[in-house]
């Protein structure tokens, strides 16, 4: 992968909090990179890849690894106006997944496009 075909982004912002790997789906950072663009604003990455090793994809309810360990996810840190302008751009550029945590301090908006997979799409959840 070529971290200069996403000019808003570095890859240190998509790796791994647990292990520091960053394998991220090249076809999912140029969905990212067209939302940034056309959202204007800078975004913060508050999780992209996560190892399967990584805590909170061996603690989840379903025993199912997400779509970060396949690099087709990231959390985006936004709040208010922001969330509602970020979840309109990502709706309307196809992203399959969307989630939304817009309660207490950590605020945030997950996507991501995970296709053939089992699991429902589209869809959108809330934590």
């Amino acid at each position: 992968m070529n971290w200069d075909d996403y000019p808003n982004f570095t890859e240190e912002e998509f790796m791994c909090k647990h292990c520091g790997e960053c394998h991220m789906d090249e076809d999912f950072m140029d969905m990212v990179q067209m939302l940034r663009t056309e959202y204007a604003k800078p975004m913060q990455i508050t999780s992209g890849y996560r190892c399967p090793k990584h805590p909170i994809e061996i603690n989840k309810d379903s025993g199912v690894p997400g779509a970060h360990t396949t690099g087709n996810a990231c959390d985006i840190a936004c709040r208010g106006t922001a969330a509602y302008e970020i979840l309109n751009l990502a709706l309307a550029l196809g992203f399959t997944g969307i989630g939304v945590s817009q309660k207490g301090d950590v605020r945030f908006i997950h996507i991501d496009n995970l296709t053939g997979e089992k699991r429902l799409r589209p869809t959108v959840w809330s934590y």
